[in-house]
């Protein structure tokens, strides 16, 4: 007959999860941040100049090269933040297990297990939730910022001051006055006249979204003669955005609850975001003290890793009986193209 030791162990627990059909739906901070593993902790990136190209100098036939320097670029160092919670599998989950399992009611005791595999299962959502979060942040703010449990994590990532605005009151987007479609214009002509890289993609919440459905400019450029009468979906106005600006747009709405169980957007309402095309960056996972130390298959714990560098630890205890699963990571994007962006607050 198995023990609970055989059947809540890290494989187990990492199989079940990613063999979970929800779980293979990624976030989409992870497409345009996608997963890297390092070792340690020590996090550094290049941050590129400004794009555009510097003209080759003239020179005189035998003569030694004018030497350029990297005029434009930095490297950037910081170490990323570390990530640990852990719960709990009990004498009583035991006992209540053993029972099933003495009545061969495999169905029965099946159902248990999933039940414990679901609970642990959102530790490691939780290790997913945090990347997510800070490249939001970084999209949103171009900082990070994390408060919770004591620990303050603050990363500023020296964004152009000006790729951000923050509309005045009579120029926000709720405003029937304001004027959306010049305001983004203006912001891809910014970066374009910048960096020689234009901004062909923009990012914002369900609720910016509305006061573009709903603004009374874009609904007479669509139809000067009864736009007050159009009906406008979503396909419209992306299509509609697409022929005027060349822009694609996301409407990103989805939530996640902050650890004091506060629901919040990954990326909030009243922002709008231009990217260029392509990767911005890297989603970086360190090697955690757990994959470090107790993958030899020495100590009394199993350890699996999941999600590029998640590590998923369950540790037998005697006395009392019991498992404690543990989920930690070690993680931090870079952003390299942090200076080919353009960040608004529009309301």
């Amino acid at each position: 007959m198995p023990t609970i030791f055989d059947l809540v162990n890290a494989q187990n627990i990492a199989s079940y999860y990613e063999n979970n059909p929800s779980n293979q739906i990624p976030y989409l901070g992870s497409t345009l941040f996608p997963a890297k593993k390092q070792l340690g902790l020590d996090l550094s990136w290049i941050k590129g100049s400004n794009g555009l190209p510097v003209a080759l100098t003239p020179s005189e036939f035998d003569t030694k090269a004018t030497v350029r320097d990297r005029i434009g670029f930095s490297k950037v160092q910081t170490e990323m933040p570390f990530f640990r919670e852990s719960m709990r599998i009990g004498e009583k989950d035991r006992q209540e297990l053993n029972r099933l399992l003495t009545t061969n009611l495999e169905e029965a005791y099946k159902s248990i297990v999933n039940n414990i595999y679901d609970d642990v299962s959102t530790l490691v959502k939780g290790a997913e939730v945090q990347p997510e979060r800070m490249i939001m942040q970084l999209l949103s703010t171009g900082k990070i910022a994390i408060t919770a449990n004591r620990v303050n994590l603050d990363y500023d990532y020296k964004m152009k001051v000006d790729h951000k605005e923050t509309l005045v009151a009579g120029a926000q987007w709720s405003n029937p006055a304001s004027t959306p479609i010049q305001d983004i214009l203006n912001w891809m002509d910014t970066v374009e006249d910048n960096t020689g890289v234009r901004p062909t993609n923009g990012l914002l919440s369900r609720k910016t979204f509305t006061y573009l459905l709903e603004h009374k400019s874009i609904r007479l450029d669509m139809n000067p003669l009864g736009g007050q009468n159009i009906i406008m979906t979503e396909s419209m106005l992306k299509q509609y955005l697409s022929a005027k600006l060349g822009l694609s747009v996301a409407v990103y709405n989805k939530k996640y609850r902050a650890e004091d169980g506060s629901l919040h957007n990954f990326y909030p309402d009243d922002h709008f975001t231009l990217i260029p095309d392509g990767n911005l960056g890297s989603t970086y996972y360190g090697t955690t003290p757990e994959e470090s130390d107790l993958m030899t298959g020495a100590s009394k714990a199993d350890v699996s890793i999941v999600n590029t560098g998640v590590a998923v630890t369950t540790v037998k205890e005697e006395h009392p009986v019991n498992v404690m699963t543990i989920v930690s990571e070690i993680v931090l994007p870079s952003f390299e193209t942090i200076d080919n962006i353009f960040i608004a607050k529009v309301n």
